[in-house]
C-alpha cells in the first residue's frame, strides 16, 4: 500500500510543475485522494461482492474530490489525475499504467446493454482537459486525446485524436509532436502548439494548390491577352478567389 502511495506521489512532481512538498500533495490534491480511495476502498469492496457500500463510499468520494470513479473500474499503477474537477470513470472502463487524466475527462459508455461498454486506455496515454472517450473504443498506448476532443472510435498507439468527432494524426506530424514534447519532458493536456486538426491541415492544403493552379490559370490568361483575346471576365473571376483570406478564417 505504502509503496503505491510513494508512487503516486512521486508520479505529480513528475508532471506538474506546481508541486512543491510531499506534504502539499498528501493534503491538496484531490485526484490522489480519489485514487486512493478508490484502490484502498471502494474497488475492493465492489469485487468482494458489498456493491451497495461501494457505491456509497464512491458517492463520497465524488463529493469531496469532483471527481467520479465508478467502483468497478479498473485502473493501473502510477496513474496522474491533474486538478481533476468534473472527471467521470465508467464501471467497466480501463485506465492502463502511467495515464494522465486531466479535468473534465469522461470515460463513458454509450450503450444500456451490460458487458464492456467504456473505454480501454493503453499505457502512458494522456487525456486533455474536457476530453470525451466514449463507448468500448480501445486507446492505444502512447495515444493523446486533445482538450475536448470528443472519441467514438480506436486510436491507435502513439497516435494523436483532436476534433469533434475526433481525427487521427498520425505519421510525420505525431513524430514532430512527440520530439518537441520529448524537449520538455511531458506533453502537457495532450495537445502542442504544432498540433492541428487533421481536417483543417486538408483544407489548408486544398487552399494552397487551389491558390498554385490560380497564379498558373492568371499567367495564361495574361499570355492569351498578349496575343490580342479579351478575357476580361476571367480574370475577374480569378481575382475574386482569395485563398489567403480563406486560411485566415481556418486559424
Amino acid at each position: 500500500m505504502f509503496k503505491r502511495l510513494r508512487e503516486d506521489i512521486a508520479v505529480v512532481f513528475d508532471r506538474d510543475p506546481a508541486a512543491r512538498t510531499r506534504w502539499e500533495v498528501l493534503t491538496c490534491y484531490p485526484g490522489l485522494h480519489a485514487l486512493v480511495w478508490h484502490r484502498l476502498v471502494t474497488n475492493p469492496l465492489w469485487h468482494a461482492g458489498a456493491r451497495w457500500l461501494a457505491r456509497w463510499l464512491s458517492h463520497w468520494s465524488r463529493w469531496l474530490t469532483g471527481i467520479e470513479i465508478h467502483p468497478g473500474a479498473t485502473i493501473g499503477r502510477r496513474v496522474f489525475i491533474d486538478h481533476g474537477m468534473g472527471i467521470v470513470v465508467g464501471e467497466t472502463a480501463e485506465i492502463g499504467d502511467d495515464c494522465t487524466l486531466y479535468h473534465g475527462v469522461t470515460l463513458g459508455g454509450t450503450s444500456w446493454n451490460k458487458g464492456k461498454r467504456h473505454p480501454t486506455l493503453g499505457r502512458a496515454v494522456v487525456l486533455g482537459a474536457g476530453a470525451k472517450v466514449l463507448g468500448p473504443v480501445l486507446g492505444g498506448d502512447g495515444a493523446k486525446v486533445g482538450c475536448n476532443a470528443v472519441v467514438v472510435r480506436d486510436v491507435p498507439a502513439a497516435a494523436t485524436a483532436v476534433g469533434i468527432p475526433a481525427r487521427i494524426i498520425t505519421g510525420d506530424d505525431a513524430r514532430r509532436r512527440e520530439a518537441q514534447a520529448a524537449k520538455i519532458g511531458f506533453s502537457a493536456y495532450a495537445i502542442s502548439a504544432d498540433t492541428n486538426d487533421p481536417m483543417v491541415q486538408a483544407i489548408h492544403s486544398l487552399l494552397d494548390h487551389a491558390a498554385a493552379t490560380d497564379a498558373r490559370l492568371q499567367k495564361l490568361i495574361e499570355r492569351l491577352q498578349r496575343d490580342g483575346l479579351d478575357w476580361a471576365d476571367a480574370k475577374a473571376t480569378a481575382d475574386a478567389f482569395d485563398p489567403s483570406q480563406i486560411n485566415r478564417m481556418l486559424e
